[in-house]
């Protein structure tokens, strides 16, 4: 019935656990925005809230601040929001089997690992304008050129401690099945294209 977002109880959360769960609700603004159920609503929550999510982690990374947390809150709560009314996509749509196939695995970190690789998946079979602006996003984060803001952000990503999904306990023997399964995922219905089994393979193969 009610849900209370106060950004001070987040400071001082853990390095690891703040890139995890940061990288999670970037890509619960970023998944909205690019899917095929994005709508006039779910995209003003989304276009506000990217931007400063990925800046307030990439600040959170260098040094404790209470101003990023404050950011990073509100880029989580335009997530939950915008989610509830525009659906994800397959960052999420794998995660949620990963999280079955390997329980140990946090749900945070696998998306962390998954978003670089997915995007370039998505920008490859579908491109299109809001893809393209994400890219441009993430560039202006990380100071890179926009062809390689996916590959970009997942060497940062992992330069700042976020573990591969094999690290995580995925099998890469399971993969073809994860994707198998990850295809009938109520969050790949909102990807904005559709990605064939041996795409979502190669994307968690990069993730690893």
């Amino acid at each position: 019935a009610l849900a209370l977002v106060d950004p001070a109880l987040t400071d001082g959360t853990p390095r690891a656990v703040t890139l995890a769960s940061g990288l999670d609700a970037v890509t619960q603004v970023i998944e909205p925005y690019v899917s095929r159920k994005a709508n006039r609503m779910t995209d003003a929550l989304c276009r506000e809230a990217i931007l400063p999510g990925l800046k307030a982690l990439v600040r959170l990374m260098e040094a404790e601040d209470a101003g990023a947390r404050d950011d990073l809150a509100w880029t989580s709560l335009c997530g939950g929001l915008a989610l509830a009314n525009a659906g994800l996509g397959a960052v999420h749509g794998l995660a949620g089997v990963i999280g079955g196939a390997a329980p140990s695995a946090p749900h945070g970190a696998v998306c962390g690992a998954l978003l670089g690789p997915i995007l370039q998946a998505n920008e490859l079979a579908a491109g299109g304008e809001r893809l393209a602006e994400v890219r441009g996003w993430i560039a202006e984060t990380l100071g890179c050129g926009a062809a390689e803001a996916p590959g970009a952000l997942a060497v940062w990503a992992k330069e700042n401690g976020l573990p591969g999904l094999g690290a995580m306990g995925v099998a890469e023997a399971e993969l073809e099945e994860i994707a198998e399964a990850a295809g009938a995922s109520s969050s790949m219905k909102g990807n904005p294209v559709d990605l064939p089994v041996e795409t979502l393979v190669a994307a968690m193969r990069a993730a690893f």
